[in-house]
């Protein structure tokens, strides 16, 4: 949106005739949100179709949207960042530790083998 920046882009829209006094955030940051060019990233009409899909909707949504009542974010020094109100998603690997140690102990048993080898091989050369 900001040809040449890395910073991030926030779009307010404000409405006096709105029902209730929630402000709904939106993380569109996500990779389905836009599309990668060298030196700027371009969100196409379909990016922003669904956008205004969640916006529409009003839902709250894990990791995407979020609804706030004005005093949480009066509780929160009137900070409008996103990421203050929404959840990243944690997109890190997850690893099964009692696999990982089974696998450590059987890499310790080959080595001790191995060692074992070389033992035998130094004892027969020093013979």
């Amino acid at each position: 949106m900001f040809y040449g920046t890395s910073i991030a882009v926030s779009i307010l829209v404000l409405a006096k005739n709105k029902p209730d006094t929630k402000v709904q955030f939106i993380d569109a940051s996500g990779a389905e949100f836009f599309k990668k060019e060298i030196n700027n990233n371009v969100m196409l009409d379909k990016h922003i179709q669904k956008v205004m899909d969640i916006f529409d909707r009003k839902e709250d949504l894990d990791y995407l949207a979020v609804s706030v009542l004005q005093q949480q974010i009066a509780e929160n020094d009137y900070n409008l960042s996103v990421s203050s109100y929404i959840e990243a998603k944690d997109t890190r690997e997850v690893i099964d530790i009692i696999e990982l140690n089974a696998e450590i102990e059987a890499i310790a048993g080959r080595i001790d083998q191995i060692r074992k080898g070389i033992r035998s091989i130094i004892a027969e050369i020093d013979a």
